[in-house]
């Protein structure tokens, strides 16, 4: 059995795509078994091997004790016997689906699968995908059959960039396959790493719409939320205030407004959508709630402006200091970040803008997005947003606003973390 060869150490497990999800899961399975990890981009791979995560996620201690070699070499990655795939799987500007990494690592594998090997899939896709669109790549290219000849399985998944708490071997692990065998095979290799355990769903499609409705659950919620700070503003109440009376309630769920970016929350979703159209549904409900989440970097945009124009008037001569454009606070992931979104709304209004972030690249930043991090904190900005609240920013108060701001100017304070704090300049949250 595979599991046998792998803990004896006689075969080898391959993780492909060592971002995010994958060096995690490949760092945790090299304590325990002879692993490959494998990655097209050739600079990663030279960082792993000095033992850096590109990613800024896990210091070189979490490096050692493991038994893994990085390569971008597919005859290398061959040696393996059972692969994990954990490739992104954003959307396009369409909000179409993007397969094109996981299409490419299913060809990947067709080219060098093994009668009696495992693949398992943790790329977050539609309930369907992976025997409907990644299965038939790898049959194909290899020759084999699924079932009979090599296995196949599925578990996605639940790693939170920048969360300490909610790591790898403390979160439940969903683990499907094509048959009882797989299913109890993969399950194996997994309990290895995961210390609260694993939940075995009954099929891989199931695993695949679990994975897929617990972002979508956490969207619709931030949706509402989002709608209310909306209806609340227009009534002149602070809905962080109101969030606070509301959570005295023992049943009440505490979700709150803002931007949701990130590859997860404002992503996924479209992939249930699209399934859906697909056979025959549209769905109402969950594109309702993505528009109100997509709409909050111009409603952002908007309320500036507005607060800029009765208070200066000279649009073309206002600045903007916008603080943070990561995704989530105290990571350094910039992929689908909202903030971008906020930059660009302002922009189109003529607005002069600065964007600090003591976590960003700014090269990165500019090659995704079009603007580099300022060298410049200045002394006379009409409106400071803070989008991201890094623990670097959470020491300001209200002296330092007062410092980089004019005497009318506002801060636009989206997480609502100084609303007790500000009282010498105008301020506004959701």
């Amino acid at each position: 059995m595979v599991y046998e060869s792998l803990i004896s150490k006689k075969q080898k497990l391959g993780v492909i795509g060592l971002g995010y999800v994958g060096l995690p899961v490949a760092l945790e399975m090299a304590k325990k078994l002879q692993v490959i990890g494998f990655d097209i981009n050739e600079r990663r791979v030279s960082m792993l091997r000095g033992k850096v995560d590109p990613s800024n996620e896990l210091g070189e201690e979490y490096f050692e004790g493991c038994d893994i070699e990085f390569t971008n070499d597919r005859n290398i990655l061959k040696e393996a016997c059972f692969y994990i795939v954990a490739v992104p799987t954003p959307v396009d500007e369409y909000k179409v689906p993007d397969l094109t990494a996981l299409k490419k690592s299913s060809e990947t594998i067709g080219n060098i699968i093994k009668p009696g090997d495992y693949v398992v899939f943790e790329s977050t896709v539609y309930p369907g995908c992976i025997e409907e669109d990644c299965l038939p790549i790898v049959e194909k290219l290899s020759g084999l059959k699924a079932g009979s000849d090599f296995k196949i399985g599925y578990s996605p998944e639940r790693i939170n960039p920048g969360d300490k708490e909610h790591t790898l071997p403390n979160v439940i692990k969903i683990v499907a396959g094509c048959d009882i065998e797989s299913l109890e095979e993969i399950a194996k290799v997994y309990e290895l790493i995961v210390k609260a355990g694993v939940h075995r769903a009954p099929s891989i499609k199931v695993a695949e719409a679990a994975k897929i409705i617990e972002n979508t659950q956490r969207d619709l919620n931030i949706a509402l939320m989002n709608e209310l700070s909306i209806i609340f503003d227009k009534m002149g109440i602070n809905t962080y205030d109101v969030l606070e009376a509301a959570g005295t309630k023992w049943n009440f769920l505490k979700f709150s407004p803002g931007l949701v970016g990130g590859h997860c929350i404002g992503v996924d979703p479209y992939y249930l959508t699209y399934k859906a159209a697909q056979i025959g549904y549209s769905s109402r409900v969950i594109l309702a709630g993505r528009g109100i989440n997509d709409g909050m970097a111009a409603y952002v945009a908007k309320k500036v402006l507005q607060h800029i124009i009765l208070n200066n008037g000279n649009v073309r001569d206002a600045k903007v200091l916008v603080m943070g454009a990561t995704f989530k606070e105290n990571v350094t992931d910039i992929r689908n970040s909202k903030v971008a979104d906020v930059v660009a709304n302002l922009k189109e209004y003529f607005l002069n803008v600065d964007v600090t972030d003591p976590h960003a690249c700014s090269e990165d930043l500019f090659h995704e997005y079009g603007f580099h991090l300022t060298q410049t904190i200045h002394k006379d900005y009409d409106a400071v947003i803070v989008a991201v609240c890094h623990a670097e920013f959470l020491q300001y108060d209200d002296q330092y606003f007062s410092s980089i701001l004019k005497e009318k100017g506002l801060v636009a304070d989206l997480k609502g973390i100084f609303r007790t704090k500000i009282r010498s300049r105008s301020y506004w949250s959701f």
